[in-house]
């Protein structure tokens, strides 16, 4: 059995598939938008199906493509035999939602061609009736936002074979040279012990065991991680079930040499013992003094 997971996503138009797909995509799952179906099988021979990096596959396949219809049961079918193991996730949604979401898009419907919106949203309906019998979830999205649809389709990638986790960067900067444009959280330690107005720690920078102990040494700092901690202990789990698929914490003080530093690498060993996926960065270490 291949155990790279795959998502088949599809049903009716306007019931936020592009979302969807968006959603996984941010994930790291390799996404392809309007699939067709019989590229499927050499798509799959391709080596991205084999790519450890990637958390998956998503395909987006639909009515879009006429002759989808007609030959995804038996694509599907002997893909299985070939032990591609996939999950068929169908969206939809009420009829005067849909209504309401293309008369704000203004978009056309794929096959309201000679009838109204409403009839080709109908006619949809019925020709995907066996296509939704056999998915493996139904998802309806007329009460969902934006925001609430990627966390519910995150929430699914979650549960599948490989672990679809946020990815933490820890960034320690210096507020003389900017703050970050990309940063999510932003923590000014600047009110730390400064090791810069000590002579022999002065040329070292805060990956150094000598301005490690200098400044975790302090009470005030030991008093500030146990409460800051605690509080990234709390957001991490609420920023994934949100969905978010990036969180930048940074942390700042005066040049980016020293405390800044110290205190990104407490909180970087502090998340990766946690299992999250955290890179830490040191933007402004090298700067000159």
């Amino acid at each position: 059995m291949r155990t790279t997971v795959i998502f088949i996503i599809t049903g009716l138009s306007g019931s936020g598939k592009s979302s969807a797909v968006d959603a996984l995509e941010d994930a790291g799952f390799y996404c392809i938008d309007n699939m067709p179906v019989d590229l499927l099988p050499k798509f799959l021979e391709m080596p991205v199906e084999r790519d450890p990096e990637i958390a998956g596959i998503a395909l987006v396949m639909d009515l879009r493509e006429k002759g989808f219809l007609a030959r995804y049961q038996a694509v599907f079918d002997d893909l299985k035999k070939k032990g591609y193991h996939f999950e068929i996730l169908f969206l939809e949604a009420e009829e005067e939602i849909l209504v309401q979401r293309y008369s704000a898009t203004r978009r056309q419907h794929p096959i309201s061609t000679g009838k109204s919106l409403l009839e080709g949203i109908r006619q949809e309906k019925i020709q995907l009736e066996d296509l939704r019998s056999a998915a493996d979830l139904v998802i309806n999205t007329s009460k969902f936002n934006v925001h609430e649809l990627k966390s519910k389709i995150l929430e699914i990638a979650r549960k599948s074979k490989k672990n679809v986790s946020m990815r933490i960067n820890v960034l320690s900067f210096g507020f003389k040279y900017g703050i970050p444009y990309d940063a999510d959280l932003i923590m000014d330690v600047r009110f730390l012990a400064n090791p810069y107005f000590i002579p022999e720690l002065k040329e070292l920078d805060g990956e150094a065991k000598e301005i490690k102990d200098f400044i975790l040494g302090h009470g005030d700092t030991g008093v500030f991680l146990d409460k800051y901690l605690d509080l990234l202990d709390h957001l991490i789990p609420l920023y994934e079930k949100e969905g978010k698929a990036y969180l930048t914490i940074a942390l700042g003080c005066t040049g980016g040499r020293h405390r800044s530093v110290t205190i990104a690498r407490t909180i970087y060993e502090h998340i990766d013992a946690m299992g999250k996926t955290v890179e830490l960065n040191h933007r402004d270490r090298t700067q000159p003094l």
